[in-house]
């Protein structure tokens, strides 16, 4: 498993930390760091995604519920709502990740970690960010 896919977990955890606690991602992510044995070379990018879907988190979620019709926000899953976090985020502001890159790993996020019927819900949702960021080719 590559560092990238390792720190969108490690990203995942504190995000899910945070809305399972009501805490902050960003004091969970030091702690997992701490307590948990973490892939030293995955702690830059995670911290990265952390500190940034928190710094967006209004933007992020204003696109995911302008892109998921029928659908609000806080009825998702948690799992499945941190995770089109996570992609959202890098769709929108990390021009580096191909947006194909952030989906699929979106995608095997899901499957790992979430129900069967996820991972086409957030390629769905996913795949209507992008059309609405003009990104979509």
């Amino acid at each position: 498993m590559g560092n990238r896919r390792k720190a969108r977990e490690l990203a995942l955890n504190a995000l899910f930390q945070g809305e399972m606690t009501g805490t902050s991602a960003v004091e969970n992510f030091p702690l997992l760091c701490e307590n948990f044995e973490i892939n030293k070379k995955a702690i830059p990018y995670g911290q990265e995604l952390v500190y940034g879907i928190t710094d967006k988190w209004d933007e992020i979620n204003a696109k995911i519920a302008e892109s998921a019709v029928n659908w609000r926000v806080s009825r998702m899953s948690v799992l499945d709502r941190n995770i089109i976090r996570l992609a959202a985020y890098e769709l929108m502001f990390k021009e580096e990740v191909p947006p194909r890159v952030a989906i699929d790993e979106a995608i095997e996020l899901a499957k790992r970690y979430c129900a069967e019927d996820s991972p086409g819900f957030i390629n769905g949702i996913l795949d209507a960010i992008l059309k609405n960021i003009g990104k979509a080719k």
